[in-house]
């Protein structure tokens, strides 16, 4: 059976995403969702929704929701293209942006989903590692990519770039720069206008953060047309269903609810911050709704393991750059209170 797949599949080790348990009392900050609810009015457009419609194919192109957006950020329809979550935006730019010798650029280290779509696509990578402190790096003036993807704000560092390096590199970037803004709700500055400002960039968002939407998988792009029609040339027929599309639209329709929210969040992450220091944790300064910690008096991977047999998901990250720190998730204030107690209960077995 082995020769009958393609050999770079074979070899691929595929994206490894955070433990989803279903282990009851489980407080899981480890894969960034949201603890608050979405919008209310989302129970309107469920209870509005025939049965019998579900027998109907969605608007294939997501023309609604596209409208929506696009007056959201002052743009046309034009300029906007609605996926299944934002990682299928960030595939399509593999198949619609990069030749077969082309090459897949991106930070060292960010989302570990960009080298392995590299792999699926089986080109070549030339990733830019990050400076020692995980702020923007040097780069040669002969780098060039295909396609690079630039996480802003990063994870799992959390920090924003400056605006100006961000414009700086797309500018000389002779490829399409996939401006990545996952966690931009939660960040005090954003990169929209560069979407339809220059030819070669896209900005791809999602709804699974700031609007409290992960099980609906929806994500959008911004960008110039001619970059926007070759994704719809690549997508399947009806990539979003018509419930998601629905969905969207009334989160995107109450988004003083999602701000609501987003000012809770930055309260708690603020809060978290401050008390990890006080743990004698380094925190990067993050503009997401996580934090990237690296605790001072035992191990990250020994700290992860004991949150997690005492039912407290965390992520961590083996590895030369990251194997010292650990991703929290900003929970509900309640959540974050038992992470605090659990961590002092670590820290203080390690004292004795």
């Amino acid at each position: 059976m082995k020769d009958l797949i393609r050999s770079s599949v074979a070899a691929l080790s595929g994206y490894v995403p955070g433990e989803q348990s279903r282990e009851p009392g489980i407080i899981k900050l480890n894969t960034n969702e949201n603890p608050y609810p979405p919008s209310a009015a989302i129970n309107d457009v469920l209870a509005a929704t025939s049965i019998d419609e579900l027998r109907l194919y969605p608007n294939p192109t997501g023309q609604q929701l596209r409208q929506a957006i696009a007056e959201l950020h002052s743009c046309t329809v034009d300029n906007v293209f609605v996926g299944n979550g934002g990682d299928e935006i960030l595939a399509l730019c593999t198949r619609a942006f990069v030749e077969p010798d082309g090459n897949i650029g991106y930070f060292i280290p960010s989302y570990s989903l960009y080298p392995v779509l590299a792999e699926i696509r089986d080109v070549r990578v030339t990733p830019l590692d990050l400076a020692d402190d995980f702020t923007w790096p040097s780069v040669a003036d002969d780098y060039s990519a295909s396609l690079f993807f630039l996480t802003n704000p990063n994870a799992p560092t959390g920090l924003l770039y400056k605006q100006e390096e961000v414009i700086r590199f797309c500018e000389r970037s002779t490829g399409v720069v996939v401006i990545d803004e996952a966690y931009v709700d939660f960040a005090s500055a954003d990169s929209a206008g560069l979407a339809v400002e220059l030819d070669n960039v896209l900005v791809a968002r999602t709804l699974s953060k700031a609007y409290s939407l992960a099980g609906i998988r929806m994500g959008y792009a911004l960008g110039p047309e001619p970059l926007i029609s070759a994704l719809f040339k690549l997508k399947d027929s009806y990539n979003t269903d018509m419930l998601a599309q629905r969905i969207a639209m009334a989160a995107l329709n109450d988004r003083s609810h999602m701000q609501a929210n987003v000012a809770k969040i930055k309260a708690t992450r603020a809060r978290l911050s401050e008390a990890l220091q006080l743990r004698d944790f380094l925190v990067l300064p993050s503009e997401t709704n996580f934090v990237f910690a690296r605790p001072g008096a035992v191990a990250a991977g020994a700290l992860f393991e004991y949150l997690r047999q005492h039912k407290i998901l965390v992520r961590y990250f083996p590895g030369d750059r990251t194997g010292e720190y650990l991703r929290i998730t900003v929970g509900a204030d309640e959540e974050i209170d038992a992470l605090l107690a659990a961590i002092d209960e670590c820290l203080s077995l390690q004292g004795q």
